[in-house]
């Protein structure tokens, strides 16, 4: 029996910041699934600020999404049909085919961007797209693998409240390091407080950054920091530069402040802090970090068992809303892992 899906695709790459008008809603149908395929319907989708970038129209790192066609994006769900036995009904698999509600695709095709089993009675399956998934493994690589994070250092993290950056702050307090977290809402530093951060910092009632980055560091009892975890940029780098200690490391995750300029800003006007403190800044994409995948499970797992590290998600409902769930990522007005809930 054929099935029915809606779908979100792009109506228009937007100039600046995404509106509604960028996304429209379509339905299709959906074959059940022939030899070497198989059918999904998926429960959950992930909305992340990499989708930014593949709204462009150009190609970076990924492909741009097509005008008039499905948009891509992680997501989990529950096989309905089968034509491949090592896929059965009812088991949940992990793709990259979000933004709609149902699904036909060749399994082959499927494992060369994302399939993957997952169990949703080890984990919520929504957790798969948080800190058990894409996000999670960020946060494990750009701490451990790109800053090396040592015993007893001193960790600052922007977008702290964000999928991304609570992740980060929890493993950080986990393995005893003074964490600070930037966050745009008291209502994000109180829950900062508790999951994670030593002092957490609201940028925008502060004031001045640096001078409130200064007065977290005495808080903390340290000189400066050992390590930047950079989700926002802009003066939030600004004020991580002026108050690094030398021989200091950036992990540059993201720049999500400068995503959504119609023209290129200046960058901080203090950059030659990187040579007088010797610092080291490097940038780095996920995808290359994929063989840490399970020594970040083995890790993730007694954490969470623990209470040490949860995750916090803003949920939308309904594929009509998945626009909506992803212009939140920009306006602030979400905590943790912004998800869509599809059924």
């Amino acid at each position: 029996m054929t099935l029915k899906s809606k779908n979100i695709c792009m109506s228009s790459y937007p100039k600046g910041m995404p509106t509604a008008d960028n996304f429209t809603m379509t339905t299709t149908d959906v074959p059940p699934a022939a030899d070497g395929e198989i059918t999904v319907k998926n429960h959950w989708m992930s909305v992340d600020p990499y989708m930014r970038g593949r709204m462009s129209g150009v190609k970076t790192y990924i492909d741009p999404f097509q005008i008039g066609q499905p948009m891509e994006g992680g997501a989990v769900g529950e096989i309905i049909h089968s034509g491949d036995s090592n896929y059965k009904v009812g088991e949940f698999v992990m793709t990259m085919l979000g933004w709609r509600e149902v699904f036909t695709a060749n399994v082959d095709e499927l494992k060369k961007t994302m399939l993957q089993k997952v169990d949703p009675n080890l984990l919520p399956a929504q957790a798969y797209l948080g800190v058990g998934g894409m996000p999670g493994l960020t946060a494990y690589a750009g701490l451990y693998k790109v800053a090396d994070l040592q015993p007893g250092e001193t960790v600052l993290v922007s977008g702290a409240a964000g999928a991304v950056g609570s992740t980060v702050c929890q493993l950080a307090k986990a393995d005893g390091a003074k964490v600070v977290g930037l966050a745009g809402s008291d209502e994000k530093c109180k829950w900062l407080e508790s999951h994670g951060c030593d002092v957490a910092i609201n940028y925008k009632t502060c004031g001045n950054i640096t001078a409130a980055l200064q007065k977290a560091l005495k808080t903390v009892g340290s000189r400066g920091f050992d390590v930047y975890f950079e989700n926002v940029g802009g003066a939030m780098l600004e004020g991580a530069l002026n108050t690094m200690n030398m021989f200091g490391r950036i992990a540059a995750c993201g720049m999500i402040s400068q995503y959504n300029n119609a023209k290129p800003v200046p960058g901080p006007d203090n950059l030659v802090m990187i040579v007088g403190k010797s610092l080291k800044i490097q940038g780095f994409i996920v995808s290359n970090y994929s063989k840490y995948a399970l020594e970040y499970f083995a890790k993730l797992g007694p954490l969470m068992a623990s209470g040490k590290l949860v995750q916090q998600d803003t949920v939308e409902h309904g594929i009509e809303n998945a626009g909506t769930a992803f212009l939140r990522l920009f306006s602030g007005d979400k905590q943790g892992k912004m998800l869509v809930k599809l059924s």
